[in-house]
């Protein structure tokens, strides 16, 4: 039993399952819209399904990233603690991970109709695809952000079969701000990137235009959170919401400087984080007002 424990903790490091406080508070705002409007009968069972897809699609990309990082990883003293490079877990153990939370992904957009079937194998394409992106392109951060755009889209589509404005609105803001954040995130690899010849926005633009590149990106979601709002006819709890979003944005800006980047930590993890978390919070209260 202490074992079982001690390999789910590290299966849980691997995927840094924390991080899912980036995309799913903003799939459950989705959710909500989509009830509200089709109101499906059977919206337990829905919301577990859709979580399933969530939870097993993001073990998938995770566990094939850091499968196929594995040997950068271990060239890079921020990642040589992972638990690939660190010997902690198997190469073998974590490919068969992938796998069967790939299947497992499969299965439950089948479950909830053939659409979501059809669309889970360009998505998964895309998740995956995100980990060879840094060997070719200073791109790579805004396919993440498409990786993780998916959600709140897919979310709709699974109650409704469609898509409509204030959810593209929602997805595009989620690519923008994580894109933006992503950037921030590849800050201390900037020196490593430019050696090995991984490509960034840092390592390619230099660490002060990449402060900017991500500033502006969080700049730009500000008419999105306008169009969202208006497009899904929210009120005064939602604008409440979108003000501490965009104070949660200004605030890591603030504290992340080209000469100190000692406080990334709590601009990446704990700003972003509070900021979906209540924003999803806030909009999801007005939904159901």
């Amino acid at each position: 039993m202490f074992m079982m424990i001690q390999y789910i903790k590290k299966y849980a490091s691997l995927v840094v399952f924390a991080h899912t406080l980036f995309a799913l508070p903003f799939a459950l705002i989705a959710f909500t819209m989509a009830y509200n409007a089709a109101q499906p009968r059977s919206i337990l069972p829905l919301l577990a399904q859709i979580l399933g897809c969530m939870i097993t699609a993001r073990n998938s990309a995770m566990s094939f990233n850091r499968y196929v990082d594995r040997f950068i990883d271990a060239q890079n003293p921020r990642t040589q603690e992972r638990e690939l490079p660190a010997g902690k877990l198997s190469p073998k153990g974590v490919l068969l991970f992938f796998g069967v939370n790939t299947l497992l992904f499969l299965a439950c957009a089948l479950s909830i109709n053939l659409v979501c079937f059809y669309l889970a194998l360009p998505a998964l394409a895309v998740l995956c695809g995100y980990s060879y992106t840094k060997r070719f392109t200073w791109l790579c951060h805004f396919v993440l952000g498409l990786s993780l755009s998916i959600a709140p889209a897919g979310a709709y589509i699974a109650v409704t079969g469609e898509l409509t404005y204030p959810v593209l609105w929602l997805s595009a803001m989620v690519l923008l701000w994580v894109s933006g954040f992503d950037i921030l995130y590849s800050l201390p690899d900037e020196q490593h990137d430019r050696a090995f010849c991984l490509h960034s926005i840092p390592q390619y633009f230099g660490r002060k235009r990449a402060l900017l590149i991500s500033a502006g990106l969080h700049l730009a979601v500000l008419p999105l959170l306008l169009l969202f709002g208006l497009s899904a006819h929210l009120g005064k709890v939602y604008w409440v919401g979108a003000i501490l979003f965009v104070a949660l944005l200004t605030y890591q800006h603030t504290i992340i400087q080209p000469n100190d980047i000692s406080k990334l930590n709590r601009a990446f993890f704990t700003a972003n984080g509070i900021a979906s978390v209540l924003f999803a919070a806030l909009t999801m209260m007005d939904l159901m007002l």
